[in-house]
């Protein structure tokens, strides 16, 4: 650790002074913390602070988009008498009433509430955890629905551009380290083989074909804090890459980790395989909030959206192993390759379920 958190702490708006802070949850790209601050006669209260990974993020951007979003969901949450301040994120300002602090070094940190009474999920437990999940993302994106998009900056260029990925992952292969290109030309050639799967969305968004939402870009379960009882929503965390996109990135991300049998770290690969119960599960959610909203073009692509999003991911795992893993965080030195293997299991098991995938998201439309 390059930094005391107690004087970052001392930065920010909080209610009390902070008396303990360990490290918390299972992020790849940010350094995160649970901090606790004493407020006699009240019980300690509990933040998150969180080191923004400024080497991926332009953390002004970035923060940007959060403070737009999470404004306008608070003002959504209230008009629908919800609670604005556990059902979507609080940023905690600084004493110069700034989203984030940035220390002498360059380090940048952000501090959020502590939303109690809740628990987050590597993976579903049940088809109703799923279908909650996909609640959870559906009532999201409408909340969103009319939320001017082109307010947001593009916080990673390309993010979900997989024409443009594919392009990175054939520099990787041109570029990469010699032993780790020819450990994995399996891999490459998996993913060569489908490169005419990537400009499917993109195309749609340039054309108009596929309108342009506000959209969250990482829908994991993981990614939503639901109650322990009910296992029902009860917020969505994780907005750095809030951003101008499709909602088949949402769809297909939540899919790509929901519907998997297995963690994506898994490498026994037996055991990783498509669930169709858990698919069917998280578009009743899904569809059952957003539906209405959704035109018939994005409706068609679901099922391929899950395909798309697999196989950009896997791409993309793949790309930093042969690079010498500069994005995702590992902890061994075959890592990225055995989640790339991981991935490309799930893509070759969608891809032989696609038209079952079909009928069930129409029947759902229509309402069977």
């Amino acid at each position: 650790m390059s930094f005391d958190i107690g004087s970052v702490v001392s930065h920010f708006k909080t209610d009390g002074e902070m008396i303990h802070a360990e490290p918390f949850g299972c992020g790849h790209i940010n350094d995160t913390y649970e901090i606790y601050c004493k407020r006699e006669p009240k019980p300690p209260i509990r933040y998150i602070l969180q080191r923004i990974n400024s080497e991926i993020f332009d953390v002004k951007k970035l923060m940007h988009n959060i403070c737009l979003v999470t404004d306008y969901l608070k003002e959504r949450i209230a008009a629908d008498g919800g609670n604005p301040y556990e059902s979507t994120l609080t940023i905690i300002k600084t004493t110069d009433d700034a989203a984030y602090y940035e220390d002498e070094e360059h380090n940048c940190f952000r501090i959020y509430n502590f939303i109690e009474n809740t628990v987050s999920y590597q993976r579903a437990a049940s088809a109703k955890v799923l279908e909650n999940a996909g609640r959870a993302f559906g009532h999201f994106q409408k909340l969103l629905f009319d939320f001017d998009a082109s307010l947001l900056y593009e916080i990673i260029p390309d993010f979900h551009n997989t024409a443009k990925r594919f392009e990175a992952f054939e520099a990787a292969v041109r570029e990469g380290i010699p032993e780790r290109v020819a450990s994995a030309m399996g891999e490459i050639g998996f993913v060569r083989a489908r490169k005419g799967y990537c400009g499917e969305i993109v195309s749609g968004l340039l054309s108009g074909k596929l309108p342009l939402r506000v959209t969250h870009n990482d829908t994991k379960l993981n990614n939503i804090l639901m109650n322990p009882d009910t296992d029902e929503s009860v917020c969505i965390i994780d907005l750095d890459t809030i951003m101008p996109g499709s909602l088949l990135y949402d769809f297909g991300d939540s899919i790509r980790f929901g519907a998997n049998t297995a963690l994506e770290d898994e490498t026994d690969l037996s055991l990783v395989n498509f669930s169709m119960e858990m698919f069917e599960a998280y578009t009743r959610g899904f569809v059952g909030e957003m539906g209405e909203y959704m035109t018939d073009a994005e409706v068609k692509l679901l099922p391929f959206s899950c395909i798309l999003m697999t196989y950009e991911c896997g791409m993309r795992f793949l790309a930093d192993y042969l690079t010498g893993d500069t994005y995702f965080k590992t902890t061994h030195d075959t890592h990225n390759i055995e989640r790339a293997r991981n991935q490309f299991k799930i893509v070759g098991d969608m891809e032989e379920k696609l038209d079952e995938m079909k009928a069930v998201v129409e029947g759902i439309r229509k309402g069977v």
